[in-house]
This record gives structure tokens, sequence and C-alpha cells, in this order.
């Protein structure tokens, strides 16, 4: 913010009895906890929305004026601020952290609600089982994109379109029936083979091939790009088909 700038701010948004401008309660938000007294005018009908926007030569509200001078809107607040302003293209791997962050809360809150402990060979099972249940989840949200996505690097679905539509399920019910410790014949082979073929996919494109590709792992939508996360999803369930055969006569989780 320059200095010598006003603590006093004008700000028009709409709210209509048909929609509150969240862009707007955001705005004022952000100016009062800057410290500016703001205010508040509300444009309450089309006409009104229409005249103000022909007025100023403006195509969106909110609309904030500092010194008489038109700052723009909530992201144009930001800049003017000096506060970053969110790329939608920028890569992250935020959706990771927080899918697997919220996996090993989980996992802890059901050990020690079996156990009365955190510190258990379950949780660490079901971190895993969660993961890929919640990963799953993330896919099936919007299979289209996730299929299309994943065409971009998979082997098989590269031979076999149809698998970017089975991989999803497939991942869920190895993860659905791993957190119950049930018909480890059926989720033992099924990780086991998702998992090898999508670490032998993902190695291929991105350690050997290359290229940079975002990765399907938590849905068709995201900009996390491909690699280590990707591997790790999968190195993480061939992990748990291996460890779910050796453990002694096949016991499940839990047991």
């Amino acid at each position: 913010m320059p200095d010598g700038a006003s603590r006093r701010a004008e700000l028009h948004r709409m709210e209509t009895a048909e929609h509150i401008c969240p862009y707007g309660l955001k705005t004022r938000d952000l100016l009062r906890r800057e410290g500016f007294e703001v205010d508040d005018h509300t444009l309450t009908s089309r006409d009104e929305i229409d005249a103000f926007k022909a007025r100023h030569n403006v195509e969106t509200t909110p609309q904030v004026f500092i010194d008489g001078r038109r700052i723009g809107g909530y992201e144009d607040l930001l800049r003017f601020l000096g506060k970053e302003v969110k790329d939608e293209d920028a890569v992250t791997y935020a959706p990771v952290i927080a899918l697997f962050a919220m996996a090993a809360a989980m996992a802890l809150a059901t050990s020690w609600a079996t156990y009365g402990s955190l510190a258990t060979v379950a949780a660490a099972e079901w971190f895993i089982a969660i993961s890929m249940c919640l990963l799953a989840l993330q896919k099936l949200k919007d299979i289209e994109s996730f299929a299309t996505m994943f065409l971009n690097y998979d082997l098989l679905a590269q031979r076999w379109v149809r698998y970017g539509y089975v991989y999803p399920f497939a991942e869920g019910l190895a993860g659905v029936l791993m957190v119950a410790g049930a018909l480890m014949w059926l989720s033992i082979p099924v990780a086991l083979t998702i998992g090898t073929i999508g670490a032998v996919s993902v190695f291929k494109a991105v350690y050997l091939d290359r290229r940079e590709l975002k990765c399907a792992c938590v849905g068709g939508d995201s900009n996390v790009p491909l690699g280590f996360v990707s591997l790790t999803e999968n190195l993480m369930m061939i992990g748990m088909a291996l460890w779910m055969l050796l453990k002694p006569m096949g016991i499940g989780i839990g047991h």
C-alpha cells in the first residue's frame, strides 16, 4: 500500500434479493482487517448495478475507491495492499498435503478409539488404506476429467482407454477392504496390480521421458505436478499390498 494513503475506503458491492456477491463481502472484510473505515454502498437492483458499471466504465463489482482513486475489485485490492494474488494455474501441493493430513488424523483417531493408543501398527495401515479411499474419492468427483488426464501418462490406459474409468473404483475398493481388513484375497492383487502399473507409468513419464505433466492422482482438475506424489501413491499401494500379503496367516488390519 502506498505511503500516505487514506485509511478510509469507499466500497460498492452487489447485494440483491437474489444474490449477495461473495467477493463484495471478502473485500469489505479485507478492508476492515487492514484498518480501513469502510463506506459500504450496496447495489440492490439490476438497474443500480448497470448504472454504476456504466458510470465508472467497469464490467464487474465490487469496486473499491481510496482517496478518490478507483482501486478495482478484490484481487486489485490485494495487489494495492501488497498481498499475494492466487494464480489459479500455479503448481501446488496443497490438495495432496490436505488429503494426507486428513488421512493421518482419521487413522490416528481410529487407532485411539480402538486401542487407546496412537502408536499402533494398525494406525499406519489405516493411514494408507484411508489415503487410498480419499484419493479415489477425488478422482470419482469428476471421473471424466480424471480419465482424460490419466491418458497423458498411464501405460495401460493408453492401450485400454476404459482403464482410466476403472482405476478409481479399483483403488477405492482396495482401500475400503483394507480399512475393514476383509477379503484380502481381492484387495491385495487389486492394489498390487494398479500400484505397479501406476509406478512404472509415472517413472517412465517423469524420470525417463522427462515430461512435465499434471498429476491425476487427486482428480482431473488439480495443478499438482506429476512425479514424486503420484509415485508415492503407487508405491504406498504396492507396499500395503505386500505388507498384508506377508503378514502371518493373512491377518487383516487391526488384528
